[in-house]
């Protein structure tokens, strides 16, 4: 399994993305501070793997902070959260992440737990999302495997494998399930401008796990599906609406209209924390605009004309229609997604309760 974060005793270990794939190197976060800066400049990306990153920089903050008492604590705690959720606004499993530790560390602070006891507690839990993300990608992948087709070959935009989370990813984990089961598939890997995720990330970890991988330019899937290559669509997400509408990196909406156009079935694969309740439509999705330099430059060398003007939103959303799944670790869910959420949504309180 690729080891893409991982809580140590000296701070929280990364595998450095932009790094990619010439270099497999690490970065150690020693505070929160340094966290939110790996979060920040896509050090680590992929929703799973910022939503668990969040979490460990909040358990990171507490655990390393000098208060003494609960009063200067709950101050610094405060923030602590700020300055993460301030580092990347689309991807909703960064919110649930720090939200998960925020609620532990208040209800220990009400009840006036000893702040030794609140940090190993906050501490234990991070570690223990860590262990949950591994566990119910590998649910999430059992579920989708059966969706994917017995031959033939399967596209995917962006990154949602191993480096998108804490292991095995959510596409990718689902095409690995897929393949575990005697599918035999291969992968069209759109490159995924204009950070090239899928150059970089896609490509190399599906290689590493001789998994049969195409790399093609992102102008190219119309050509392929009109070629009759391409028998089914999975990306994964970062923030999916009460209604289905999914936000995922740009350039996925145009494939999702390809897939409608072409007949091509067309899947999201992500943990249902992705789905957020509280967003009820794509409208209401926050997208993350990103340094124009990500276009301007390739690998430190400038491609485009001085003064012209540069737009980079991050991601782009996919409504609901063009959806033929979703894919979670609670099962799969389909149209009418508002439907299919709440149940989901109320079978887990039933089991919880």
């Amino acid at each position: 399994m690729i080891p893409t974060l991982e809580w140590t005793p000296e701070g929280v270990s990364f595998l450095d993305q932009t790094k990619l794939p010439q270099q497999e190197t690490y970065v150690l976060a020693r505070n929160y501070k340094e966290v939110a800066t790996v979060i920040r400049d896509m050090i680590v990306r992929g929703a799973m793997a910022i939503g668990v990153s969040g979490a460990m920089g909040v358990a990171l903050g507490i655990d390393r902070s000098a208060a003494t008492t609960l009063q200067d604590l709950n101050a610094e705690v405060e923030i602590i959260c700020d300055t993460l959720a301030k580092t990347r606004p689309t991807a909703v499993n960064l919110f649930w992440g720090i939200a998960q530790i925020r609620e532990l560390y208040n209800k220990l602070a009400a009840e006036n737990a000893p702040i030794e006891e609140i940090k190993a507690q906050c501490v234990a839990l991070a570690k223990t999302l860590y262990d949950e993300d591994i566990a119910n990608l590998r649910k999430l992948g059992a579920f989708g495997a059966e969706l994917l087709p017995q031959e033939g070959t399967v596209l995917t935009h962006c990154n949602a494998g191993a480096l998108a989370a804490c292991g095995y990813g959510s596409a990718l984990g689902v095409i690995r399930a897929a393949i575990e089961r005697g599918h035999k598939i291969d992968v069209f890997a759109d490159e995924t401008r204009p950070f090239n995720q899928g150059t970089r990330l896609t490509a190399w970890e599906l290689t590493k796990d001789n998994i049969p991988t195409t790399l093609i330019c992102d102008n190219m899937a119309g050509y392929f599906m009109g070629q009759g290559r391409i028998k089914a669509a999975i990306v994964g997400a970062d923030r999916i609406a009460a209604n289905g509408d999914t936000a995922n990196k740009i350039g996925t909406y145009s494939v999702a209209i390809l897939c409608k156009e072409h007949g091509i079935p067309f899947y999201v694969a992500a943990p249902f924390n992705t789905i957020d309740p509280n967003t009820a439509s794509g409208k209401d999705i926050p997208i993350e605009q990103r340094n124009p330099r990500e276009v301007t430059h390739v690998n430190g060398l400038q491609v485009t004309p001085d003064g012209v003007n540069i737009e980079n939103p991050a991601f782009d959303v996919t409504p609901a229609k063009y959806i033929s799944a979703i894919i979670t670790e609670r099962g799969i869910l389909r149209a009418p997604f508002v439907d299919s959420i709440k149940s989901a949504a109320k079978m887990q309180e039933l089991v919880a309760t």
